[in-house]
């Protein structure tokens, strides 16, 4: 803002006039009033010079429009309130305005620079292992119940092109659903083994479900179909119990069923899976079914306990608990001899092992006994397992050869009657082709529709 000097006129006169003779007493005067007018001029072009540096703003711009005062520019803050409006901005929402560059013609100090992070180590080769293991893990254990469904259908493809192949044809010669289709559908399921009871229970199943007006088509015939044999299946499903050391499965049944194999595969099962196994060749009758468990011995690395020809079976698993416990085996698996199940004196010397087995292991008896059936034998499979279980108490089946035979429905009447679970179903002669069994992928491929080149066979 300007400034006025404002001098005295008697002084002006006065310069105006010749120097007197007082003038020398009136100098320093003078002098002290040339100070103070040079000094408000300079502060006066200092102040001048300021205001033309300074950023216009809204209060000094009254006139200006929202619009402009929006884009007039903006002073830079001192560093200090800089970093603590920084501070502030991630609180500020979506709303905050991010801080203005410094000007050029304003120097302010450069903000520390943070020092750099050390770069993040390697992975190391075992590292890359363990990922790469957990992730061929992971995509084994999604592909495992599909593969489950590939095998099963491979193996029951007789059974298909047996009962499931003649139901297809009949629903296709047939598309009205009503009473003498399902006598029909009766007739397919007794011959395909499943059984009087079981096949009656699925009939009058069906039958509800027509008179509620639910089977409308075929395709509701194969989903009621399905949910009955899943039914059936599923009641009984529980996982094998081994929880004890030593523990110990039972192997019983009547001669060719396949005993000896499946001791056999279920001894390079359970290795595989860290289990020290020890086997026992409780067929003293048969010096080949010996040397048989011998070779599986040495070929999964197991042990074989064995005595001569003829001698007693409850001795030589007698034998072979004791040494499990002596050496810290997890398991025992021991063979018996097959035997005719219409032979008392033999299923009497089962109950016989039994109660050795019970008197070895403290009274607890068998973890496991498993009734080894061929799936070949159709409704015979049936009459087994009454007979042995009016000697042992049955924990479990083991179905084998089901690849070979068209009479695989055979395993719900099994299920149905008995309430007993199948534990394994053997699909070949290779060890993995004995497979646990699974209710659900067993359903998937026993009921999937046969193709037409099946149908037109």
């Amino acid at each position: 803002m300007p400034i006025f000097i404002v001098c005295p006129v008697g002084t002006l006169r006065r310069l105006r006039q010749p120097a007197a003779p007082c003038m020398e007493s009136q100098f320093p005067i003078i002098i002290v009033g040339l100070v103070v007018a040079v000094a408000g001029l300079l502060l006066w072009l200092l102040l001048r010079r300021r205001s033309v540096q300074l950023p216009p703003s809204a209060e000094t711009k009254p006139h200006l429009r929202p619009g402009e005062r929006e884009a007039l520019p903006r002073a830079e803050p001192p560093d200090a309130d800089r970093a603590e409006r920084a501070e502030r901005a991630p609180a500020a929402g979506r709303g905050a305005t991010p801080p203005t560059p410094p000007s050029a013609r304003t120097p302010s100090v450069p903000p520390p620079t943070p020092a750099a992070e050390p770069a993040a180590a390697p992975p190391t080769a075992a590292e890359v292992e363990a990922a790469e293991s957990l992730a061929q893990a992971e995509a084994e254990a999604l592909a495992a119940p599909q593969r489950d469904i590939e095998l099963l259908r491979k193996g029951l493809a007789n059974t298909r092109g047996g009962f499931i192949a003649r139901l297809a044809k009949l629903f296709g010669s047939r598309p009205t659903i009503d009473e003498a289709l399902i006598e029909q559908i009766e007739e397919v399921l007794i011959t395909a083994d499943i059984g009087v009871k079981t096949s009656e229970r699925m009939l009058a199943r069906l039958r509800q479900q027509m008179q509620n007006g639910k089977l409308t088509d075929a395709d509701e015939v194969w989903r009621c179909l399905r949910e009955m044999a899943s039914e059936v299946l599923q009641t009984t499903a529980k996982p094998l119990a081994l929880q004890h050391k030593p523990s110990l499965i039972l192997i019983v049944g009547v001669n060719g069923a396949g005993k000896t194999t499946t001791i056999g595969k279920l001894a390079a099962r359970y290795t595989a899976l860290g289990r020290r196994v020890l086997l026992a060749a409780g067929d003293t009758y048969r010096a080949a079914a010996v040397l048989q468990l011998e070779v599986w011995g040495r070929r999964v690395n197991c042990p074989v306990i064995k005595g001569k020809e003829g001698a007693d079976p409850s001795g030589v698993i007698f034998d072979a608990i004791k040494r499990a416990q002596e050496e810290a085996y997890d398991l025992v698996i021991a063979d018996t001899a097959g035997r005719l199940h219409t032979k008392a004196p033999l299923m009497e010397e089962l109950k016989k092992v039994d109660r050795t087995i019970q008197k070895a292991l403290g009274d607890r008896g068998a973890d496991e006994i498993l009734l080894v059936l061929d799936a070949t034998t159709g409704q015979n499979a049936v009459q087994q397992m009454h007979m042995f279980r009016e000697a042992l108490q049955i924990s479990g089946v083991v179905l084998t050869k089901l690849d070979g035979t068209a009479k695989g429905g055979m395993i719900l009447g099994i299920v149905d009657e008995h309430k007993i679970p199948i534990r394994f179903v053997g699909l070949g002669e290779r060890v993995e082709d004995l497979r646990e069994f699974d209710a659900k992928s067993f359903v998937e491929a026993l009921f999937t529709k046969p193709d037409g080149e099946t149908l037109a066979a």
